[in-house]
Formats: structure tokens, sequence, C-alpha cells
């Protein structure tokens, strides 16, 4: 039932569904990714080739590399970590592209979480989608690099990439950083956190509860086309409130005053 081809197409409908009905934008985009932890431990982290079935034993002050070592658990399970000071956790990198006008999501990656693996997902992305020519993406800093702008301008694609907050040079020129689109875009490409959130609180996801890159494909892209399923549902107002709206910045709807109850007082007739 979970096939990643089947959740795929699934997924392709809703985003179909959603271009019938004009709500997609073929101009704006945003790209962004997130770590899922696998499930596996860390004690399962072993040597390649290890045949040593024990708990895993204490690996403290051994250096880990995912070029030496596999999860014996889940062997499609990569360890890293979501910035610096922060602990290193074997997971899956989960890709997004959400267009900027309804903040639909229009395209799904998940891959072996890597250094680079954001970037070369966000590049996948593009591709799958036929982002035309002319239109723009916006991306934190972590894409800030030349070899990705380089690659969005060989596509037509304007690069609308956060600066650098520390002394590093941007590969982003002063007048795209300056513009008001881009200073739109900056603000849009919050919003694809709020899917992130959505899955991984409402679809679970946190925490996988499966192994194996295509299952968690499959589970993973599943999980997104319900999000835009839910997304349409409140745009079409098919239902009032939408489920969707603490976590994606709908409007919280009125509510009508209700008056307060009446007080009956007791009268006696003297």
């Amino acid at each position: 039932m979970f096939d990643a081809q089947i959740a795929q197409r699934f997924f392709e409908h809703i985003v179909l569904l959603a271009r019938l009905q004009d709500l997609v934008s073929d101009e704006h985009f945003s790209v962004d990714g997130t770590l899922l932890e696998a499930w596996a431990s860390h004690k399962s982290f072993r040597p390649k080739g290890d045949s040593d079935d024990g708990d895993g034993g204490d690996f403290r002050g051994q250096e880990h590399r995912n070029d030496t070592h596999a999860s014996t658990t889940d062997p499609d399970a990569r360890l890293m970590r979501k910035g610096s000071g922060k602990e290193a956790r074997l997971s899956y990198l989960a890709n997004t592209l959400m267009e900027n006008r309804h903040r639909l999501i229009v395209g799904v990656d998940v891959r072996h979480a890597s250094g680079t693996g954001e970037r070369d997902g966000a590049l996948d992305l593009l591709d799958a989608a036929g982002v035309p020519h002319g239109a723009t993406l916006g991306a934190d800093k972590g894409y800030d690099t030349r070899d990705f702008v380089a690659a969005l301008r060989l596509r037509g694609i304007k690069a609308h990439i956060a600066l650098p907050t520390k002394g590093r040079r941007s590969a982003i020129d002063g007048r795209t950083a300056y513009g008001t689109g881009y200073a739109m875009s900056q603000q849009r490409r919050k919003r694809i956190e709020q899917g992130f959130g959505w899955i991984k609180t409402i679809g679970r996801l946190r925490k996988l509860r499966m192994v194996g890159l295509a299952t968690v494909r499959s589970w993973v892209t599943w999980t997104f086309a319900a999000y835009n399923l839910i997304r349409l549902g409140g745009i079409a107002q098919w239902w009032e409130p939408s489920p969707t709206w603490p976590l994606v910045g709908d409007v919280r709807p009125q509510r009508h005053p209700v008056a307060p109850p009446r007080r009956h007082t007791l009268r006696f007739d003297r």
C-alpha cells in the first residue's frame, strides 16, 4: 500500500488538483530540508563488516564516520547533526519545494543525509517540478555557495538566498540582496518550516517508525500529500476552521460574541 511509486503519483495528483484550481505559483518558490530521526540507536552504528552482535559497547572517544560505519538496525540511516554543538543522530534528509502563493508543497525529496544533500536535493526538485526560467527561489544561508548559485543561474532561476551573518562573503550579488522581490522571498520562505512542523507533530515523523530509504520516502511523501490536502481544504473552505491553522499561519476564525447569561432575581410580593 505504501509503495514509493504509488505515493509519488498520489502526491503529484494532489499538486495537479491545486494547479487546475490556479492555486500554484509558477514564479516564486522556496526550498529547505530537515533531518528525520531514524528508527535506530547510536549503539547500532558499528564498523562495516563487524560480525559482533553485541549491544554496541562503549564507543566514547572513538571516531564514527558514515563511510566506515553503518547501523545494523537501519543501514540506510546516516549519522548527522543539525548544527554546531548539536548531538549527531542517525537520520534521513527530507527536502521540500514550496510555491509561495498558497504555501503548498510541490516537490518532496527524501535521501541519505549528507553535507551536500540539501543543495543536491533542491536542484533535483527544481528539475522534477519544471520550474520555469525567470522564477525565484528563496532559501536559507545554508544554500549560499558558489556552486549552488551558479547551478541556479544555468537554469535561469533567480537565487533569493539569505545572506550569511558572519564575515563570509556571499555568492549573492548586492543588487539582488537589496531588491523588493528578495525581501518578499525571504519573508515567504520561512513558511516552509510549518510543513516540516506538521509532518513531525501531526504526521508523527519526528522519530521514524520504519526502516529503509524506500519505505521512509513513501511515508514522507504520503504525509506531505495529506498536508497538501488539508491545506487545499482550508483554502477552498471545505471546512471551517482549517485543521492546519495553528501551524500554517491561517487566520483564526472570528467567534461571534456570546451575550452573558441573564441573572434572574427572585422577587417576593409583600
